[in-house]
């Protein structure tokens, strides 16, 4: 007996090797393909061992008779077919045709419709249905019926050929083809049954694993008609809601919504189910609480779609957690903007209160170093009264500086344009710093472009654009070093380039320039003393007048700072709308740094 139950086992598995790789997947699908491999090949097997019985019983067969037989194997190839393709459904009309054919081919020589074989029309469209197909069965049931009228007309008008004569009686022979067809359909019966109880079982198992899913998600799933009207809810109602999911089929899941919020939740639904597409909204869900009698509402996003039967499934999370960090988020930013305006107006007005004394400090030190009132007979005092006034011109530039950036970052710089002669402002420029750079023994050598122009702009921002930049540049260059100022037309804008030996910028360090109070060696023992006001008010204004910098430089290498100003550039507030973005091309390309 475990013998039996081995080869059997070995044969179904052989079997199941010749089903369609396409299939595999699908048990369903599979057990189809299997089932007709399996029938045509047994129904092929035994016609093949049913030869030699037939021989020993009637003998020698004639022409006619061993194209029956032949034709009884072919179901062997119709399988074969099916195992290649893949295709049950033409598998089936192809099995339905050849069995038509053979019925009535046999038929046709043992006597028409009163044929013993007669009763396999009524297989044909039996076999047809575990196809599945609605078309396949209509098709077969049509060659049943089609070769049965044949069959009848061929008889009635006599171009049938005379009925072969058995030795086996009518009777037997009758007996013996419905019995055979009846154990046929009794097998095909079998295999439906068999279908049945897998589809049942795979139904199931679906609906259990679903069902699974749908009650251990935390998240809340709930299908809906296109109207928002709540078909199913899941159970993660309990802990979102705190309420049965049967309280919230139908109108109760809308009725939980908040009342500001019931347009967005029905065109979220709406949407989904117009669009076809995913759909995302969030809105606030009323929570039932066993110690508030009021309860609380909590915020939740759903995403819902539309599924193949035309209903809309959603996924409802609870996101209070995410609302609650975004609410600090945007009072953390008012804050912080609130603080800023704080700190612009503290440097404007301690900007102005500081430019008094100052200019008294640098006045009276001037008096004191002209000796407008008497001789400084002691060199020491004319020593001292030098400092105090240096000092104070240093410090005076400083608090123009926070001015400058108060009013930048207030957004109260006004530009007044108008046209100049760019390479003359340029020179002028140069002249204000030689005097330093000749300290440090540093070259400072023009490069300017013959076909820049008339320039339009803020002559007073654009003398600080180019003075903070060549004052940065004397500060970062090593003694007996080179400065270059370039200005050439780039595109119909205008370009100006300071390049410079110095020790040059680290990358990372580029990207935090412009930052008010940034510096590329923040730390406290800096060998380079400085605000780090200068680029971002360069920053700032270049904004203003529509313009870009950027800066080209590597670590003892030099630095190539480029600023853009747009040949018709718009007149823009800080904060005011345009971006400031235009292409600069480095001037690393144009000269060696």
């Amino acid at each position: 007996m475990v013998n039996i139950k081995e080869h059997l086992a070995r044969i179904r598995l052989s079997l199941a090797s010749y089903v369609h790789e396409s299939v595999r997947g699908d048990e369903l699908l599979r057990t189809r393909h299997h089932s007709f491999i399996s029938s045509h090949l047994f129904s092929g097997l035994m016609a093949l061992c049913a030869f030699p019985v037939y021989l020993a019983i009637a003998g020698k067969p004639d022409v006619m008779e061993s194209l029956a037989f032949i034709w009884l194997l072919t179901p062997i190839g119709i399988a074969a077919f099916l195992s290649r393709t893949g295709k049950l459904e033409a598998a089936h009309l192809i099995s339905a045709a050849n069995l038509t054919a053979l019925v009535v081919f046999v038929a046709a020589i043992t006597g028409g419709v009163q044929s013993f074989i007669i009763a396999w029309l009524i297989v044909i469209p039996v076999e047809a249905s575990l196809s599945a197909s609605r078309r396949t069965v209509i098709a077969a049931l049509l060659l049943a019926c089609a070769a049965l009228v044949g069959l009848f007309l061929a008889g009635e008008t006599g171009i049938l050929p005379p009925p072969r004569h058995f030795d086996v009686s009518m009777g037997a022979l009758l007996a013996i083809g419905v019995m055979s067809a009846i154990i046929y359909v009794g097998g095909i019966a079998v295999n439906v049954e068999k279908l049945h109880r897998q589809s049942a079982c795979a139904i199931k198992e679906g609906e259990s694993r679903y069902r699974l899913l749908a009650e251990n998600a935390t998240d809340l799933i709930s299908r809906h008609s296109h109207n928002g009207h709540a078909m199913f809810v899941s159970h993660a109602a309990n802990t979102l809601l705190g309420r049965p999911p049967e309280q919230l089929t139908g109108d109760g899941l809308f009725e939980q919504v908040h009342i500001l919020d019931r347009p967005a939740f029905l065109s979220a639904i709406s949407g989904a189910y117009v669009s076809g597409e995913p759909v995302s909204v969030e809105y606030r869900l009323h929570k039932s609480s066993p110690d508030e009698a009021n309860g609380q509402y909590i915020w939740v996003e759903m995403r819902c779609r539309m599924d193949a039967n035309g209903d809309i499934v959603a996924v409802t999370r609870d996101i209070s957690d995410y609302k609650a960090q975004e609410q600090k988020i945007i009072e953390a930013r008012d804050n912080a903007e609130r603080a800023n305006v704080a700190k612009s107006q503290f440097l404007a007005n301690i900007s102005h209160e500081l430019r008094t004394p100052l200019n008294a400090i640098i006045g009276f030190s001037e008096i004191m170093n002209q000796e407008l009132f008497g001789k400084l007979e002691n060199e020491r005092h004319k020593e001292y009264s030098m400092l105090i006034h240096q000092s104070g011109e240093h410090l005076l530039q400083l608090v123009n500086d926070l001015l400058n950036m108060s009013k930048l970052e207030a957004g109260k710089y006004t530009l007044c344009r108008e046209e100049f002669d760019l390479k003359e402002l340029i020179r002028t420029v140069h002249k204000i710093i030689q005097p330093s750079a000749e300290e440090q023994n540093l070259l400072v050598e023009e490069d300017l472009a013959e076909n820049i122009g008339p320039f339009n702009a803020d002559k007073r921002a654009c003398r600080q654009i180019f003075l903070n930049l060549l004052a940065n540049a004397v500060k970062f260059s090593k003694p007996g070093g080179k400065i270059t100022l370039h200005a050439y037309r780039q595109s119909g804008n205008i370009a100006i380039a300071i390049s410079d030996q110095g020790i040059g910028i680290a990358p990372d360090d580029i990207k935090r320039l412009g930052r008010p109070f940034e510096q590329a060696d923040s730390s406290y023992d800096r060998h380079y003393e400085g605000t780090g006001l200068g680029l971002s008010i360069v920053k700032g204004l270049l904004h203003l007048h529509g313009g870009a910098m950027h800066i080209d430089s590597e670590p003892g290498r030099g630095t190539t700072v480029t600023v853009t100003f747009p040949q018709e550039a718009q007149v823009t507030m800080l904060h005011g709308g345009a971006d400031g973005k235009n292409n600069v091309t480095p001037m690393s390309s144009r000269f060696s740094a």
